[in-house]
């Protein structure tokens, strides 16, 4: 069988795989507005850091999985891995809707951070493999608009179902049949994507081989100074997500909105970076990827420092809406130059490693957000995560590399000999 690149070639898998990651961003939505409220109101829960104990068991867990989860893709495929994600997210409603105290929930974001951790990065893989070189940001783009997408609205519809019949257990019921569905979808509908990222591979000339995973995960995190560039800047973005997260429903929940209007001052937020990214992954195809990560992390430290120096309904919306921007333009253009970057052979290992430091941001994210509240005050940690947005937007000035394969040469692209030097990793 012959596998040919291309996002219309492959149309009707890549719809497919378009809802299952809306699906995807729905069942992480679903608990954006509702669970730290439950936590304060539900638990009793004063700090802000113990509240955050969820996204930090989230966040590590996701991350370990994206790593392992990129490994077993280019071993067994990705739809294997994708059906697993979604079977181990089958008990999460139940446990939310049970828990008689705050570390079951804690249990319950386990289990979702593996489910976003298999599921996700197995639909963005899927998305890669179909596209091929040419149409690579664009796959990403609309991978992360419909995800972010679904984050958005799992976050808006929950709180008006939690205002209108209370935080539990109504909520929950619409993360369960999302939850059904997406396992339904990934078990009949979705088809294997691995074949094609192995004739991409074939037709490489500079096909290598087996490569360690060890070494993968070396020259992934620091063996490249583009990579790494990417590496930081993914996990530092990660605490504004954090910030949203935990913070965000607490902070104006106590300046008195109701949580109908938390719900969308977060769908503002994640609404605007699923949106954008439908145009800012086809940007990077036209321009490089370099100039959209470059802005996006300093408008995105923009907007979370507006966020303490601006007061009211409406500028918070605006404050939520350039916060999204910015993650609009950086987002799904840090994948696609880690995909750019390395070879097709272990691109889903690359990116899973990518993936990992990315998404171990939750953690930390969680950590810094957390003690920082508790020992200063909420506006210090929203202060905070901005400064360090703004920290890590200098780094990737400094060492971001531009790698879209039709703008840099081989001769003075340091990104570009990553594939052309891994003979030379063979070798370490």
């Amino acid at each position: 069988m012959s596998y040919t690149h291309g996002i219309r070639k492959n149309w009707q898998q890549f719809i497919i795989q378009l809802l299952m990651v809306f699906a995807i961003g729905l069942t992480i939505g679903s608990e954006r507005t509702v669970v730290p409220v439950l936590g304060r109101e539900a638990f009793a829960l004063e700090s802000i850091l113990m509240i955050g104990s969820f996204v930090l068991s989230f966040g590590f867990v996701k991350a370990l999985l994206n790593l392992y989860g990129g490994k077993w893709a280019d071993e067994y495929g990705r739809k294997p891995i994708l059906i697993l994600g979604w079977i181990l997210a089958l008990p999460i409603p139940v446990i939310l809707v049970a828990a008689p105290n705050w570390w079951w929930v804690t249990l319950g974001n386990v289990l979702l951070g593996i489910n976003q951790g298999l599921a996700w990065s197995m639909s963005v893989n899927a998305k890669i493999d179909l596209a091929g070189d040419e149409a690579r940001g664009v796959a990403v783009g609309l991978d992360e608009a419909l995800g972010y997408g679904g984050v958005a609205i799992g976050g808006w519809v929950t709180g008006i179902i939690a205002t209108s019949y209370g935080l539990r257990p109504a909520p929950f019921y619409l993360l369960g049949a999302i939850i059904v569905s997406g396992l339904f979808a990934s078990v009949f509908l979705v088809e294997e994507t691995k074949p094609y990222a192995d004739a991409e591979a074939a037709a490489t000339a500079d096909s290598e081989g087996e490569l360690p995973f060890s070494k993968v995960l070396k020259h992934a995190t620091y063996g490249n100074r583009t990579l790494f560039a990417a590496s930081q800047a993914g996990s530092i973005e990660k605490f504004v997500d954090a910030l949203v997260w935990i913070v965000y429903p607490l902070y104006f929940t106590s300046q008195g909105l109701s949580v109908a209007q938390v719900g969308i001052v977060v769908g503002v937020y994640g609404g605007v970076w699923g949106v954008v990214q439908l145009y800012t992954g086809r940007l990077a195809d036209r321009i490089g990827r370099r100039s959209p990560v470059v802005a996006g992390m300093f408008t995105a430290g923009l907007g979370t420092l507006l966020v303490a120096m601006v007061d009211g309904y409406m500028l918070w919306l605006v404050s939520a809406a350039v916060t999204g921007l910015g993650m609009a333009l950086l987002y799904p253009n840090l994948i696609t130059v880690v995909g750019d970057a390395v070879h097709p052979q272990w691109r889903a290992q690359g990116l899973g490693v990518y993936r990992m430091w990315r998404d171990a941001g939750y953690g930390f994210g969680a950590i810094f957000v957390g003690l920082v509240a508790d020992l200063v005050s909420v506006e210090a940690a929203i202060v905070g995560v901005g400064i360090a947005m703004l920290g890590s937007w200098f780094v990737t000035v400094v060492w971001l590399e531009e790698t879209h394969p039709a703008l840099v040469s081989e001769s003075d692209s340091d990104t570009t000999k990553n594939r052309i030097n891994m003979a030379e990793i063979h070798e370490e």
